[in-house]
């Protein structure tokens, strides 16, 4: 099976210190290359559902009401980005789907994003990224914190940056 996820060819998936496998940099990446595409189906709140009750989570939130990601088990793999969150990322989003080097990167740095930049869903998650800002919970509601939106301004998926403009 194909990717459906676009790959910087300076990256690599491999096993990760923060959980499970994750995306890491085999040379350097420059501030604001792009990284990964995320690829997949657009899919509605209920098909991620009913999808996701046989992949687990693969998919990212796009717009208020759609994801993208893959449909199928044989999918999977080629949908994964296998970017793990972190509270001190060096990724961020450039629109929806396109994750960009926030900083410079050095060879060998796992790729990681903060999942404040996509998730608006009712959801927690413990934390592992082991970084020195580290909120130990992180929640799908993450993106109405003020020093995030602050931290992260231009790198939130654009219907989350959208809503936090539409408040300045």
């Amino acid at each position: 099976m194909p990717d459906l996820t676009y790959f910087s060819p300076k990256v690599e998936k491999r096993a990760s210190p923060i959980n499970g496998r994750g995306l890491f940099a085999k040379a350097v990446i420059a501030k604001d290359e792009v990284v990964v595409v995320k690829g997949g189906y657009v899919l509605s709140r209920a098909q991620r559902d009913r999808i996701g009750e046989e992949l687990g989570p693969s998919e990212i939130q796009i717009t208020e009401d759609l994801f993208i990601g893959p449909t199928t088990l044989a999918e999977r793999e080629g949908g994964m980005m296998h970017l793990n969150h972190s509270c001190e990322p060096n990724l961020g989003l450039q629109g929806q789907v396109v994750f960009v080097a926030m900083r410079d990167i050095t060879a060998g740095e796992e790729l990681t994003f903060d999942y404040a930049m996509t998730d608006d869903e009712p959801c927690e998650m413990e934390c592992r990224c082991g970084s020195d800002t580290c909120r130990k919970l992180i929640t799908g509601r993450d993106w109405l914190k003020p020093e995030l939106q602050k931290k992260y301004d231009g790198y939130f998926s654009w219907f989350i940056q959208k809503r936090i403009d539409s408040t300045k």
